[in-house]
Parts: structure tokens; C-alpha cells; sequence
């Protein structure tokens, strides 16, 4: 198994079951041409958000990373025509490549974009969101959880992603703050008693990672 074989196979699984779209290839296409980090969401992965909001009947999703607003797209499509979806973004060059992106996509009256360090934004909402995808700085992960914690409702999801970190996430002896972070997150929701939760490693055209999913139970 390789990285070439994982890209191949993803890129058949999107070709037969993601048709192209026209929004979320622009949304692609400006954030390579602004010199965005290559970090969003994948298309099959993307379409997993949307699903599990879908599944959720969600109307209201918090989002801790914009990035490019890709992902962003993918998840406020989900939502009814009165639902919202706040997404919390720390670059403001980021921000304004993402606010362009969701207005192209015809989204702009569903999402709040909050530019700033998240830690500080988190503060000033008012839940409870029925979704919550973390996709930020790893190592503040746990503070990331937390909020969206107090933020959420019995039966809400919190999604985080990028927990497997290439395999690395199993070195409890790694100096790196996006180890530690994501080790952090799952020492405390291994003690939190209102989430049951689970992690699920993935490899695809973005190599070999995961996430973790969390039920808010109580």
C-alpha cells in the first residue's frame, strides 16, 4: 500500500460518486491561485460532512477552520433555508479568499465567518449547534472541544479532524505540539461523561490520517 494507490483509489470513488461541481471546483481553484496551504477536506470527505449533517437534520453547524471555505460549502448546503453556520477563521487572507468562495456558491445568507483567533470568538456564541467540525491548530484541540461542548445539545455531533497525524499520534513521547494536542483531546473526552466517541483512521489523497467523532450524550 502507498500513497499513489491511496490517491488513485480515492480519485475513482469521487469520479463515481461525487459529480463535479461548479462552486466547489472554484472554491478549489482561487484558494491554489491565492496560495492557500493544501489542507481542505477532500471531495469524498466533504460529502461525509454533508451527509452526517443531513443525517442529523441539522440547523445550526459550527465550524472552528474555514481555510478556503471548502469544507464551509460542503456543510452549510446541508442545512434548511433558515439554518446558520458559523465558521471561525484566524488569517484574515484566508478569511477573505473564503468569504468570496461562499458568496460564489450563493451561501453568503447562511454563514456568520468570525475572523480572529478561535479561542477568543468561541466565547461570544450562543449554541447550541447540532454539529461541530474541528479543523484548526491541532494543539488546541482540547480548548476546541470544549467550547464546542458547552456550545452543543444532547444528540449533537462533534467531528475533529486530522487526529491520526501520519501514525504519529500513537508516540506518546513526540514533542510535537499537534501531537500532543490531538492526545490531549482524546485524554479528555476518554473522561468527559457526556460524549461517547470513537476515531477512525483514513488514508486517501491526503495520505493517512483520521478523525474522531463524538455523540453528545448528555
Amino acid at each position: 500500500m502507498n500513497q499513489e494507490l491511496w490517491t488513485t483509489v480515492d480519485e475513482y470513488l469521487i469520479d463515481a460518486l461525487i459529480p463535479n461541481d461548479p462552486a466547489l471546483d472554484a472554491a478549489q481553484a482561487s484558494s491554489m491561485a491565492a496560495g492557500l496551504p493544501a489542507i481542505a477536506v477532500t471531495a469524498n470527505q466533504g460529502k461525509l460532512l454533508n451527509l452526517l449533517a443531513r443525517v442529523l437534520n441539522a440547523k445550526s453547524v459550527l465550524e472552528i477552520g474555514t481555510l478556503g471555505g471548502y469544507s464551509t460549502i460542503w456543510l452549510a448546503r446541508a442545512l434548511p433555508p433558515d439554518g446558520r453556520l458559523v465558521t471561525c477563521e484566524f488569517e484574515p487572507a484566508h478569511a477573505e479568499v473564503a468569504r468570496a468562495n461562499i458568496a460564489e456558491a450563493g451561501l453568503g445568507d447562511l454563514v456568520d465567518l468570525r475572523v480572529g483567533p478561535a479561542i477568543e470568538t468561541l466565547p461570544q456564541l450562543a449554541g447550541p449547534f447540532d454539529l461541530s467540525f474541528i479543523d484548526a491548530d491541532k494543539q488546541s484541540n482540547p480548548e476546541y472541544f470544549q467550547w464546542a461542548l458547552r456550545l452543543s445539545r444532547p444528540g449533537s455531533l462533534i467531528i475533529v479532524d486530522n487526529v491520526v497525524r501520519g501514525g504519529a499520534v500513537a508516540n506518546g513521547t513526540s514533542d510535537d505540539p499537534s501531537i500532543q494536542g490531538v492526545r490531549r483531546l482524546h485524554e479528555i473526552i476518554a473522561t468527559e461523561p457526556r460524549v461517547d466517541a470513537t476515531a477512525v483512521q483514513t488514508v486517501g489523497g491526503k495520505g493517512y490520517d483520521g478523525f474522531t467523532i463524538a455523540l453528545v450524550t448528555s
